[in-house]
């Protein structure tokens, strides 16, 4: 087969907030090693509802965070996040984890261009298919699962978080406003302060003495109230996709985790502490994942429950501070109360 890959451009420079059209199939299929990989990183056969579809870009994603093996920051080249582009899992065991979508530049074009010429293709779209599987998984009934997230480190390298390229770079993209991104330094530097342990009291009461005059949230916090390996509390709520849930105060909600931050296996991220106290819809209810350090798929004896547009905005965590990939939070259902109607406009 021809090993000519085609030749459309590897960077176009884009920046959030533009258009472009997710190239062909024959044109991505072209781009692709054959082990359906550009740069390590691998195309979906998820994505190839996308072909052909004009999408703006919602983020520049030039980094992201490691939750494989816990490096913190990573660097990725010549890729972006499209709005409304995340995964449903069709060709994944019907994984819930809704996870975005990273596409490299390769496999879009701006809206004026034209397409680029067909050339032999190494990659076919049967084994976009296969590759979802690892091999000699292919009639497992329990395979280990291959996917964006399952890849993410081999199709990235390490990013310092004192690199203060990715912070102007931040900016430059459009991924966040200058005026923003100050805000999370500035934060990042008092929360650094806070660790120290030296007036730790005075530091978090001040700022959330500061906070509660101005109308914000608590100091986040994520470690919990109860020793580990104690058991954790839980509650049913049996809420429904489309119904209204009420975040739970960071106190309420810290009194049901463990000073490792799990509540029954599953962790509050101190991210999710920007939510405490909103009111938000009830997407679905999570009772499978796929484990991205093992690419095993999880089964929950208890569901939880994600939330529309509730998702991590990396301003809290120093190593994957500004963040783009919007990874969604999932939340026991002890850390939620039912409501009947959403939030007031000025109140959210």
């Amino acid at each position: 087969m021809n090993d000519v890959v085609n030749p459309v451009p590897a960077r176009l420079g884009l920046r959030a907030g533009d258009w472009v059209v997710v190239r062909s199939r024959e044109e991505i299929l072209a781009t692709l090693a054959e082990n359906v990989c550009l740069d390590g990183l691998p195309f979906q056969p998820e994505m190839l509802a996308f072909c052909g579809q004009r999408m703006r870009v919602a983020k520049v994603a030039h980094k992201t965070c490691d939750n494989i093996k816990k490096t913190g920051g990573r660097r990725m080249q010549s890729a972006v996040h499209l709005e409304g582009a995340r995964c449903d899992g069709a060709g994944h065991g019907g994984c819930q984890a809704d996870c975005v979508f990273f596409w490299k530049e390769n496999w879009l074009r701006r809206e004026d261009d034209a397409p680029a010429r067909a050339t032999a293709a190494r990659c076919t779209e049967a084994a976009v298919h296969r590759s979802t599987r690892a091999p000699g998984d292919e009639n497992s009934d329990d395979p280990t699962w291959v996917c964006q997230t399952t890849k993410l480190y081999d199709a990235t390298t390490l990013l310092p978080w004192w690199d203060i390229r990715q912070y102007i770079r931040d900016v430059t993209s459009g991924n966040h406003a200058a005026w923003h991104l100050t805000k999370l330094l500035l934060f990042a530097g008092y929360r650094k302060l806070v660790s120290l342990g030296v007036g730790y009291r005075f530091l978090v009461g001040f700022y959330n003495r500061f906070q509660a005059l101005r109308g914000g949230k608590p100091y986040p916090l994520g470690q919990g109230f109860l020793q580990d390996g104690r058991p954790t509390p839980t509650e049913i709520l049996d809420l429904k996709p489309g119904e209204w849930a009420e975040v739970r105060p960071q106190e309420e909600i810290l009194a049901t985790i463990t000073r490792s931050g799990f509540n029954r296996g599953m962790r509050y991220d101190m991210e999710m502490s920007k939510y405490c106290g909103g009111r938000y819809r009830v997407q679905m209810r999570v009772d499978r994942l796929i484990n991205e350090k093992t690419g095993k798929m999880m089964r929950m004896k208890n569901p939880c429950i994600q939330l529309e547009n509730v998702y991590c905005r990396a301003e809290c965590t120093e190593l994957r501070l500004g963040c783009p990939r919007a990874s969604n939070t999932y939340w026991r259902e002890i850390w939620l109360n039912r409501v009947d109607s959403p939030p007031k406009p000025e109140s959210q």
